[in-house]
Order: structure tokens, then sequence, then C-alpha cells
């Protein structure tokens, strides 16, 4: 199953993403209410996707964004490689961080370049969306507390990386996580085999693309650490890590993370505008 936030005429609402099997087009069928807070129901409404006036929103706003960095040998070893690290293969215990919920975009979404950095790289991932409140979770029940999964793209300041060892506004600024473009519930997704690509400005990028497979910490192992420090709250979000080599965004590039069973998260990168 597939669900979806999205607007229309500037009204957020909840949808199952269906597609008809006559005309081969993704519609939305229109729910009754928030499905992490009620038990919903489709109001017999049905909307097209490419419909005049509506618009997929990010598919959670979550209360908080945990990433695990460096889960992937090959992530660590290129970040070496590159002089962004000076460790050359992946630490033994989880290194986690946090991006507030004001950093959340969706789908076609701007990604806002900000001025004081110059150095913006992309980073596609499986993001696990949580659907119960989850506190101290043992591994072997983990998965019992996800809804399902979604794109991300963990947008990073590199520069400032380095000369901010919490990584608050590397990793935590204005537009920084867009997730979408849906949520794929756990039952209808591979997610220990999950296949991630990314793609620049129309090009493949082979160097970026890997498997969940290759996970260091699994998702499971995920949840449960995480948990064992935090109260996880439905809709709360887990960047898993992402696979391969990351990349240099500029201000016009367009970006788009893919996900074998879920989809395509699209966003431009735009200059930051000066205040006025």
């Amino acid at each position: 199953m597939r669900l979806a936030r999205f607007s229309r005429n500037d009204t957020p609402q909840y949808a199952f993403v269906q597609q008809d099997k006559t005309d081969g087009k993704d519609y939305l069928v229109v729910l009754d209410g928030h499905p992490l807070l009620q038990q919903v129901s489709p109001t017999g409404e049905r909307v097209a996707l490419d419909d005049d006036g509506v618009r997929l929103l990010a598919p959670v706003i979550p209360s908080k964004v945990y990433g695990l960095a460096k889960n992937y040998e090959a992530h660590a070893e290129f970040m070496h490689e590159h002089n962004q690290s000076p460790e050359a293969h992946a630490p033994s215990e989880m290194v986690i961080f946090t991006k507030p919920s004001t950093s959340v975009i969706g789908p076609d979404d701007p990604i806002v370049y900000p001025s004081y950095s110059h150095d913006m790289n992309f980073e596609p991932e499986v993001a696990v969306v949580i659907g119960r409140i989850a506190k101290n979770v043992p591994v072997e029940h983990a998965m019992d507390y996800v809804l399902g999964f979604t794109c991300v793209n963990d947008v990073t300041l590199r520069d400032l990386q380095g000369s901010d060892p919490m990584w608050t506004r590397a990793k935590g600024f204005d537009t920084s996580c867009p997730l979408g473009p849906w949520i794929v519930t756990k039952d209808e997704f591979d997610w220990r085999d999950a296949q991630i690509s990314f793609t620049l400005n129309g090009e493949d990028v082979p160097a970026a693309s890997g498997t969940t497979t290759n996970l260091i910490h699994g998702i499971a192992e995920q949840i449960a650490g995480i948990s064992s420090f935090s109260t996880l709250l439905p809709g709360d979000v887990i960047m898993t890590g992402t696979p391969n080599a990351s990349g240099t965004l500029k201000p016009g590039d367009e970006a788009i993370v893919h996900v074998k069973g879920i989809g395509d998260l699209r966003n431009v990168i735009v200059a930051d505008s000066p205040a006025d």
C-alpha cells in the first residue's frame, strides 16, 4: 500500500495511491482523516495526481528525524579517500545525528543552498517511518513498530560538517531533508534488499547506488538502538545511511533519489535569496 500526503488548493489531506489498470495512471484515493492518529477510511473521492491544484507533500511531518552516518563501509571509505573523514573504515558503534522537523520538505520542493556554505552534497537513502510509539524496543520486535518506508535525500553542507563537530548546521538547515514521494507499507517493500540510486540533471550517478543488504547496522538494530535513549513517535523518521559516494550539488541542479519499490523523490536546488 502507498500512503500519500497531498494538498489540493492549499488544503492538506491524506490518500492511498492506487494505479488504475485501464489508463496506467496513479490516483489519490482520499481519506477522511490522519492515518497515524486515527482509523481512516476512503471518502469515495478519487483525484488524479496530475490534476490542477494537486501537489504531493512530504508524506509525514515528523517530530524528529534521526540519521546514521557511515553506516555502509563503501561510504566510510569514500569519505576517507576524499579527505572528509580521518577514519579509513566505518566505526563499530552507530554514529547517530538529528535533523529538526523544519528541515523536512516534500517532492518537487526547492532545496535552498545557504549563502554561508560552498559545498552542498547529496546523500540518497531509504527512510523508515515509525507507525507507533517505540521505547526500549528489542531488536527482534523492532519491525512491529514500522509503518513503512520512503525516499530521503540527506542533504549535507560538507564544508560546515568539517568545522562543526555536532553537524547541527551541516545536517539540520532548512530544506535539508526532502522526503517522499509517499510511504510504502512494510508488507509491500523489500527493506532487506532495497535498491538505491541517484540521478543528477538527468544522468545516473552509478557511484551513489547501493542496497540495504550492505547496511552495517540493520534497520531493526537502528530502531532498537535509537529507541533505547529516545522515544520514537508515530511519523518519526530514521534515515538509514547513504550506501556509497556522495557528490556536489549547486543551484539549478535537479536531484532525484530513486528507491526500487518506492519511486522517485525529485527536488531542484535554488540559491538562497538575500533578506529584504
